[in-house]
């Protein structure tokens, strides 16, 4: 189990205490100085990461990310005093999730988890690995 204790002087009003990657690997849980806690997956971390890989130049150019269900986070590299870099075990590393993009996405959690269900049906796609792009 990787953890970290964080404590220097904050660049954002959302400051983590601590980030730990379950034993698992299928998720974290970030704790903010507020007393703000949050528990997301590795999945939904790699289907909304803030790379333009994903997440595109623009919003049109947004990337419904399909098959991640089993996804595990590898790796947490700290970038600064700002940010980490989530590698995943599916070769995915170039997001970096700043403490502001956690908070985001933490508080956001169950309007953007719908969209992306919804994306996923409408594109006739799946989170499952195997099933990523449905067969009719």
């Amino acid at each position: 189990m990787w953890g970290a204790h964080v404590r220097e002087t904050p660049v954002t009003d959302a400051w983590p205490t601590e980030i730990r990657v379950h034993k698992d690997r299928r998720g974290i849980t970030i704790a903010f100085d507020d007393g703000a806690s949050y528990t997301l997956s590795a999945e939904y971390l790699r289907v909304e990461s803030p790379s333009a890989e994903v997440q595109g130049h623009s919003p049109a150019d947004r990337q419904t990310v399909p098959g991640k269900r089993e996804v595990r986070i590898q790796e947490v590299i700290p970038v600064g005093h700002y940010a980490v870099r989530l590698i995943f075990d599916d070769s995915h590393s170039t997001g970096i999730y700043t403490w502001d993009t956690f908070r985001t996405l933490g508080d956001e959690y169950e309007e953007r988890w719908k969209r992306y269900l919804q994306e996923l049906a409408a594109k006739n796609q799946s989170r499952d690995p195997a099933g990523a792009q449905r067969r009719h």
